[in-house]
């Protein structure tokens, strides 16, 4: 048999979502009392680790629950209809961060803060990576457009037609193959996502990191609040 997460093993990872979420917010406070702006960077270090170290966990946790069965990543039900709008090959889509990095220099080129004050190398860093980022999004997007496709192909279709008792083990396999593509296409996305964190966090300063890193936090936060208001909403 094709190796599925049983609902035993959703369960677990919703329940693992639920205190990576609460950790979250525990984060998300300290980088609200970060250290003033005249500290040195030194002192912004430890919590912009402790956050990647966090994100990272997310990732291993996930990866080893998707050895079973990714396909529940593509529809989470520990995700509010709402999150799952939003969704982007089983997370948030990439290109977002940069949006953000645009609204926070933007919204805040009143206040003094430092992310509104990217020199000109770090707006030049930026943009490469936005350019680099965006290309790997169409590569994601094109994998998961042939593994899509490729329920339709002659194999599959002949497949449909047979007895199911008949053709048991042909369809396992055939499904096997299917799940393992849909995890490929999942880690694909997953390393594009972690890849443009790194790449941003490498071209912010420690402070504007933190700044960064407590839009982000906060905006995935406040999703899930609304997304468990909009239910209760609806029900």
């Amino acid at each position: 048999m094709a190796p599925v997460m049983d609902s035993q093993g959703e369960e677990k990872f919703s329940e693992f979502y639920e205190r990576w979420i609460r950790q979250l917010e525990g984060h998300l406070r300290l980088l609200l009392v970060a250290p003033p702006q005249h500290s040195g960077e030194a002192d912004f270090r430890p919590i912009v680790n402790k956050l990647t170290a966090h994100h990272k966990e997310y990732y291993r946790i996930k990866w080893a629950s998707a050895q079973n069965d990714a396909l529940p990543f593509f529809a989470p039900e520990w995700l509010s209809p709402l999150e799952n709008a939003y969704l982007w090959v089983t997370g948030w889509k990439p290109s977002l961060a940069f949006r953000l990095v645009d609204s926070l220099k933007e919204a805040r080129s009143q206040s003094g803060s430092s992310l509104a004050g990217l020199s000109e190398d770090q707006v030049r860093g930026i943009e490469a990576l936005r350019v680099r980022i965006k290309a790997e999004e169409e590569r994601v997007e094109r994998e998961m457009e042939r593994q899509q496709v490729a329920m339709a192909d002659r194999k599959m279709v002949e497949l449909a037609r047979l007895d199911v008792e008949a053709a048991e083990v042909e369809v396992e396999v055939a499904l096997k193959g299917l799940v393992a593509g849909m995890e490929k296409v999942m880690k694909m996305a997953d390393c594009v996502r972690l890849k443009t964190m790194k790449g941003v966090l490498d071209v912010l300063s420690p402070m504007q990191c933190v700044q960064f890193l407590a839009a982000t936090s906060m905006m995935q936060i406040q999703m899930r609040k609304w997304g468990k208001v909009t239910n209760k909403c609806c029900n």
